[in-house]
């Protein structure tokens, strides 16, 4: 989301390059750039302001020892900087009271919550192993109860009904009982939003927020905002006594500034943020890996994290130990390699935390093409026969139709997966040795869109 902010950055560095040292003058001449990128990138005056005087205070004379640049030397003062910014450390939700824990989100219409809600509750069942409820109290939003139902259900947690008739505090305070009668860890309520701030809102959620003594309450806010994220976590946080926030559709295409922003408006910690619409898609929100992706260092850490929760272990090393024998690779083993890529987010995601320039060797997918393109490719797989996916040199013109016309595509788009497999098959036995530069180029071949 940030990459044009990422870039403006890089460039900034390079021109430091040749400098014995930093200085007044060279800082000054760089974080004159810095503030540019950063107001383009749609963070706050205030926070830009606050980042740069920071900034500038720590990077006047700091030594360039070793084989640092002063460009490296700056990059050290801005990702320490750009982690205060947003937080220094990760903070978990803090569920330590006499059960149930309820946990209270609120924010505008649209930003997301209910889909949140959803993948909170599959969060904290799937790695807390905790007994979750969910409630609506939106009784204005056309079907937003059924809504919240139907998440419930895709995410394996109980769902508290209630009603539009009912009044929003009613429903909050019977969830709140039933979970104590059945033994629920936490309760998490989905409140109402507007399209807009205002005093009926505010005084609903504070009354909810009174009815319920929450031990958390999270401010769920779009990441594509801008600066009219500033000006909505400012009234939620004079309304509400916020312990958090969580951002979603942090992998959209805008600006993102409101990553940089509302930690220094609220006063409060990111606990979460919110990529893509499965209810997989929550991460903790770790305030120095974001910072090191913003600066184009990528976020291994996460990208591990993301391997350990997506890939089955045993069918991984199965297929290293194939790979290491030299047994061939075929069809049904580059089938079952996409799949891990998409229980881990899928290659653009994982492109996402990538250091920037094993992400540029690799390219780029166009945004909304790789779902698309995953599933293709497993239709064209699957209509081949058992005989044909273990040894595609099987392949010829006739089969070639027949295997277009049960998938439903073109003989073109056969052509084009057979020729993508072979780079793959060649990626994999030159892999052990070419190291990770050769297999991010290899990537190109393995996914149709990429440039």
């Amino acid at each position: 989301m940030l990459d044009n902010l990422t870039q403006r950055l890089a460039r900034v560095m390079k021109t430091l390059r040749g400098e014995a040292r930093l200085t007044e003058n060279n800082i000054a001449d760089a974080l004159r750039e810095v503030r540019l990128a950063l107001l383009e990138a749609d963070v706050a005056l205030p926070a830009v302001k606050a980042f740069i005087a920071s900034v500038r205070e720590k990077a006047v004379g700091e030594e360039v020892i070793g084989s640092l640049s002063p460009g490296q030397a700056l990059i050290g003062v801005v990702h320490r900087e750009l982690t205060a910014l947003m937080g220094d450390a990760h903070s978990g939700l803090d569920l330590a009271t006499q059960p149930p824990a309820v946990v209270l989100m609120a924010g505008l219409q649209g930003a997301g919550k209910t889909t949140t809600v959803g993948k909170l509750a599959k969060f904290l069942r799937e790695t807390q192993k905790k007994k979750v409820l969910v409630v609506s109290c939106d009784v204005y939003r056309p079907a937003a109860i059924e809504q919240l139902k139907t998440v419930a259900e895709q995410a394996g947690v109980e769902f508290f009904p209630s009603s539009p008739a009912d009044e929003p505090v009613a429903i909050a305070r019977a969830a709140v009982d039933w979970a104590k009668r059945h033994f629920h860890d936490v309760l998490l309520v989905d409140t109402a939003g507007r399209l807009s701030i205002d005093a009926a809102m505010m005084r609903e959620i504070a009354e909810l927020h009174a009815a319920l003594k929450p031990i958390e309450t999270l401010f769920v806010v779009d990441a594509m905002l801008g600066q009219d994220a500033i000006n909505t976590a400012r009234a939620f946080g004079d309304a509400l006594p916020l312990t958090g926030v969580v951002l979603t559709k942090l992998d959209g295409d805008s600006r993102g500034g409101a990553a940089l922003s509302v930690r220094h408006v609220t006063g409060k910690p990111i606990k979460y943020a919110g990529i893509g619409e499965k209810l997989t898609g929550l991460e903790a929100f770790h305030p120095e890996r974001m910072a090191s992706r913003i600066l184009g260092m990528g976020d291994v850490l996460s990208l591990i994290e993301d391997a350990r929760k997506g890939i089955d272990e045993a069918k991984a090393l199965e297929f290293a130990k194939k790979i290491k024998s030299g047994k061939t690779f075929d069809l049904n083993d580059f089938k079952e390699q996409i799949g891990q890529m998409r229980k881990m987010g899928g290659i653009a995601s994982m492109l996402d935390k990538l250091p920037s320039q094993f992400a540029q060797a690799a390219g780029r997918m166009p945004a909304g093409a790789e779902d698309k393109t995953i599933r293709r490719i497993e239709g064209i797989v699957d209509s081949m026969t058992p005989a044909e996916r273990g040894k595609p040199e099987l392949i010829k013109a006739s089969r070639k139709r027949r295997i277009a016309a049960g998938a439903g595509v073109q003989v073109q788009e056969v052509n084009r997966l057979l020729k993508q497999f072979e780079q793959t098959q060649k990626m994999m036995k030159q892999f052990s040795k070419g190291g990770i530069g050769k297999l991010m180029r290899g990537m190109r071949g393995m996914m149709p869109g990429f440039r």
